[in-house]
């Protein structure tokens, strides 16, 4: 007799929340709760992201930010042809990512120097967009981050962390399915960011989207979050 697999759980870590934040005498403070979602390539964050704006959470895509930046004739564009000269550009005055992507892989410490240009004019945009949900009522907000483990001053700025966790042989699988990447290319990119088990410790909730998850386990994922949040929140 088959035992039935157990269906996938919202995991709930021991890390404290500290909310709501207090001022320096002690009182609540009114603010918004700025959630920070993140995950690997290929674990299906941006699905759980959809799934939260579809719960009332506005999305601040920090990866659409860094699109937008880096497109023709966009802010930061002339800080990077200075830094890494015209190749860098490609024909119609955009961020060439194919480009940038070889460099980057090839040459780790070139990351950095991009980082550098494009890190802080994505900060800027984030505090736009969270002060204008703000300034339509938001109590909350979500902000999509893929590398939020990584870059460091990101745990900064948010007050709780969300991970959708998913295992590597799944990651892998799902990017070569949807980019056509090869398998090298793809391990590539996942070992340019933080292991699992590092992104795993920096969160408050871990949404499981391995192999064994389908699209109703994952909402009821979500669905579970959202009951938490709002127990937390009183939203």
């Amino acid at each position: 007799m088959n035992t039935p697999t157990p269906s996938p759980q919202l995991q709930t870590t021991p890390k404290p929340l500290h909310w709501p934040p207090t001022s320096a005498k002690g009182d609540a403070q009114e603010t918004v709760f700025r959630l920070g979602l993140t995950g690997g390539i290929g674990s299906g964050k941006s699905t759980v992201a959809q799934m939260l704006a579809e719960h009332g959470a506005p999305i601040i895509d920090a990866d659409a930010i860094a699109r937008s930046l880096t497109s023709a004739g966009a802010a930061a564009i002339p800080a990077i042809a200075q830094a890494f000269g015209p190749q860098a550009i490609d024909a119609e005055g955009a961020l060439d990512r194919n480009y940038m992507r070889q460099l980057v892989f090839a040459q780790p410490a070139q990351r950095q120097r991009l980082e550098a240009i494009i890190h802080p004019l994505i900060g800027q945009h984030c505090q736009q967009q969270m002060q204008q949900a703000q300034a339509k009522g938001a109590r909350w907000v979500v902000f999509d981050v893929p590398l939020l483990v990584e870059s460091g001053h990101w745990l900064e700025r948010v007050d709780a962390v969300l991970v959708v966790d998913c295992d590597e042989p799944t990651q892998i699988q799902r990017v070569m399915q949807r980019s056509g990447l090869s398998r090298t290319a793809t391990q590539a990119i996942l070992a340019a960011q933080a292991q699992r088990a590092q992104r795993n410790a920096a969160a408050h909730w871990i949404i499981d989207n391995g192999a064994a998850t389908d699209l109703p386990s994952l909402r009821r994922q979500v669905q579970q979050l959202m009951q938490q949040l709002r127990q937390a929140l009183g939203l």
